[in-house]
C-alpha cells in the first residue's frame, strides 16, 4: 500500500497537472457515477490527508480516492500513450487540454460535496506531511492503548496518518524495538521520540523518487524488503513475519539482534499483550 509519502507525491502531480484548468474530459468507469459529467468545471486543487486523496472542482465537490495496495493516478500529456494498465481497469479520466489524468485499479472513488469531506477523512489522526500535524496529539493516540503491539498501533491510521509497512518496520528498527513490542513497554524516551522522528522520515522522502532511510550510499532501507540479508548495523540476517489477524498483507521485518522486544516463533500464536510489562512514566 503507498504510503503518506508516496499519496503526497500523487496529489503533486495532480495538483500540477489540473489546477486552475477547466476539465474538457470527465469520464466515470465506476457504475455509481456512470451519467456523472464534471466537463467545464474548473479543478481547484489537489490534496493528500494521510493516505487518501482529495480533489476538488468548482460547484463544491470533491472526488475522494484511496490508492490501497494496487491503485494508481497517472499523468500524460497530449498524444502520450497511457501506461498504467489495460483500458480495463481504468477508473476514472481527467482531462483538460493539455493534459489527462488516469486512475487505474482505484478501489475507492467517490463523489461528493466538498463540505462534507470529514466523512471520508475526519477519522484520520494527526497528518504527518499535513498542516494539521500535532505531535503531541499524535503521542497521547499512540499511548491511548498501552496494550497493543506497535507495529499495529503505528499502522492505525485514526493514530497518526501516512505511515505503512515500510515506514513500521524502519521506525521500529530506528528505535531498536521489534514491532511487536506493547505500546506500554516502549521507553519513555523512545516514545517521545517517534512522532518526530515518523514525521522527519515522511519529510525528508517526500521529494525523492526513491525511499531512503538509512543515509547511507547504495542501502535505502535498513530491514524493509531485506530479509535474509544481513542487517546493516549488526550483519545478523534480517526476519520478516506477517503481523496481526491475516486479514490484511502485512510483511514486517525486523533485525532480531538490534531489536529487543517479543518477536513470533514460526507457527506460534502472537500473544504478547501480556507478556511484558506497560511502559511508566
Amino acid at each position: 500500500m503507498p504510503e503518506g509519502d508516496t499519496v503526497w507525491q500523487a496529489a503533486r502531480r495532480l495538483h500540477e497537472a489540473l489546477a486552475g484548468k477547466a476539465l474538457t474530459l470527465s469520464d466515470f468507469r465506476v457504475p455509481k457515477y456512470a451519467t456523472v459529467d464534471l466537463s467545464g468545471r474548473r479543478v481547484l486543487d489537489t490534496i493528500a490527508r494521510g493516505k487518501h486523496l482529495l480533489t476538488r472542482f468548482e460547484g463544491g465537490l470533491t472526488l475522494h480516492s484511496h490508492l490501497r495496495m494496487e491503485g494508481a493516478w497517472k499523468v500524460y500529456g497530449t498524444g502520450e500513450r497511457w501506461r498504467g494498465g489495460p483500458a480495463y481497469q481504468i477508473r476514472m479520466i481527467l482531462g483538460t487540454a493539455d493534459r489527462t489524468a488516469v486512475g487505474y485499479r482505484l478501489p475507492v472513488l467517490e463523489l461528493m460535496r466538498t463540505t462534507e469531506e470529514e466523512r471520508a477523512v475526519g477519522h484520520l489522526g494527526p497528518d504527518l506531511l499535513g498542516p494539521d500535524w500535532d505531535p503531541e496529539r499524535a503521542l497521547a493516540n499512540l499511548l491511548a492503548d498501552p496494550g497493543r503491539q506497535l507495529g499495529e498501533a503505528l499502522l492505525d491510521q485514526r493514530i497518526l496518518a501516512g505511515i505503512g509497512n515500510v515506514y513500521k518496520s524502519e521506525l521500529c528498527f530506528l528505535l531498536g524495538v521489534t514491532p511487536w513490542l506493547p505500546v506500554g513497554a516502549l521507553p519513555a524516551d523512545r516514545a517521545e521520540q517517534l512522532p518526530a522522528l515518523a514525521q522527519r522520515l515522511l519529510e525528508m522522502n517526500r521529494e525523492r523518487p526513491v525511499r531512503q532511510t538509512t543515509g547511507l550510499p547504495r542501502q535505502d532501507l535498513f530491514v524493509y524488503g531485506r530479509a535474509s540479508r544481513p542487517c546493516l548495523r549488526c550483519r545478523t540476517p534480517v526476519r520478516v513475519a506477517d503481523q496481526g489477524d491475516g486479514s490484511q498483507d502485512r510483511p514486517t521485518y525486523w533485525c532480531p539482534t538490534c531489536q529487543a522486544g517479543p518477536a513470533p516463533a514460526p507457527g506460534s500464536p502472537q500473544r504478547w499483550r501480556d507478556r511484558y510489562p506497560r511502559r511508566t512514566a
